[in-house]
């Protein structure tokens, strides 16, 4: 609970109506994943910290879930992306989660995985969130966003 790389997490949730998450702002785009893991799990007594954007170990956020059978310390990592998720992101969640002693690794993207992901994911303690998972997480929440990466590959090469 008590990390050095935590910060203080920001308020989204009224800013992103309409928005397009795979064109937002990347900083924004980890508060609102820390926010929405919040509503998701806070209500069973789970903690979500936010880490700072540099030096942070590859986490992008901590969730303790302090319930004795399923919970423990989680690893989450928001990737703001436009192209399909690589295996080494995968991988790569998967040493930290190896390294931060977590019981459990969480990628949340805007955009897919390629196979090679869910192949590499399966049977080890990783939850791949893709766009459509994200939307739909986002909305049991209230929240109305749109993930449009056509227009965010344009948005974003200007």
């Amino acid at each position: 609970m008590n990390d050095k790389r935590f910060i203080d997490g920001e308020r989204i949730d009224g800013t992103i109506n309409g928005t397009n998450l795979a064109s937002m702002d990347w900083s924004d785009f980890e508060h609102l994943i820390r926010e929405l893991f919040e509503k998701e799990f806070a209500t069973n007594g789970s903690e979500i910290k936010i880490t700072q954007a540099s030096r942070d170990g590859g986490v992008d956020a901590i969730m303790f879930d302090p319930d004795p059978i399923r919970g423990g310390k989680y690893v989450i990592q928001a990737k703001r992306y436009t192209n399909v998720v690589g295996v080494s992101a995968v991988r790569d969640l998967y040493g930290t989660l190896m390294n931060e002693g977590a019981v459990k690794g969480i990628l949340v993207t805007t955009a897919n995985y390629g196979a090679d992901s869910y192949e590499f994911a399966k049977d080890k303690p990783i939850t791949l969130i893709n766009g459509s998972n994200l939307l739909y997480m986002l909305e049991k929440h209230g929240y109305k966003a749109k993930i449009d990466i056509k227009e965010a590959k344009n948005t974003l090469k200007d």
